[in-house]
C-alpha cells in the first residue's frame, strides 16, 4: 500500500475546448435574459 502513495504523479494533459463550443456558449449567453419579477427571476432564451 504504501507504494501507491510514492508513485510520482504524472501530468495531467492540457484539456482545451473547441472552437465550437467556445462558440456555442457565447452565442447563448448573449441570447439569454434574466428578467426579475418581485422576488422570481424569469430566464427566457432570445433565438
Amino acid at each position: 500500500m504504501g507504494k501507491l502513495y510514492t508513485k510520482k504523479q504524472l501530468a495531467a494533459p492540457k484539456m482545451l475546448p473547441k472552437k465550437e463550443t467556445i462558440s456555442f456558449l457565447l452565442n447563448y449567453s448573449k441570447a439569454l435574459r434574466m428578467i426579475k419579477v418581485g422576488n422570481m427571476t424569469f430566464e427566457t432564451i432570445a433565438n
